[in-house]
């Protein structure tokens, strides 16, 4: 359900809260269903608390998930969910700069946009070295 590296430069909290928002829309948390409390989630995958409850608290800001006092949490509809434009000018500019890492190895825009369109579509990319993505 979950996976948490450890070596990774982003914070649990951030691991967390993109682990739940996969979860979340992917349809393996389905709308309306109660989320695991913050003891019962930090139990389960060994971390503190206080990083369960930070999670939490930004996925509300973020309208992920709503939290009915002395109930628990649970997800949002995800018709609901507001696009945070910060947050996809940021996802806009990596993609970009991959984009570019891709022409500066020698791909012309052609290729390049074939790899990433490969990626995509989780097929195997025939101009790719080797013939296939790598994972």
């Amino acid at each position: 359900m979950f996976q948490l590296d450890l070596k990774s430069r982003k914070s649990i909290y951030e691991q967390v809260m993109d682990n739940l928002k996969e979860l979340i829309m992917t349809d393996v948390l389905a709308s309306e269903s109660k989320l695991p409390s913050v003891r019962e989630l930090s139990k389960y995958i060994a971390v503190n608390p206080n990083t369960v409850q930070k999670a939490y608290r930004e996925l509300e800001r973020q309208g992920y998930v709503y939290t009915v006092s002395g109930v628990g949490t649970f997800v949002t509809d995800k018709k609901d969910i507001v696009l945070d434009s910060v947050e996809l000018e940021k996802v806009k500019a990596k993609l970009l700069d991959a984009f570019k890492q891709l022409m500066y190895m020698g791909l012309d825009f052609d290729k390049a946009k074939e790899v990433v369109l490969s990626i995509i579509n989780g097929e195997e990319c025939l101009s790719c070295k080797g013939g296939k993505k790598d994972d």
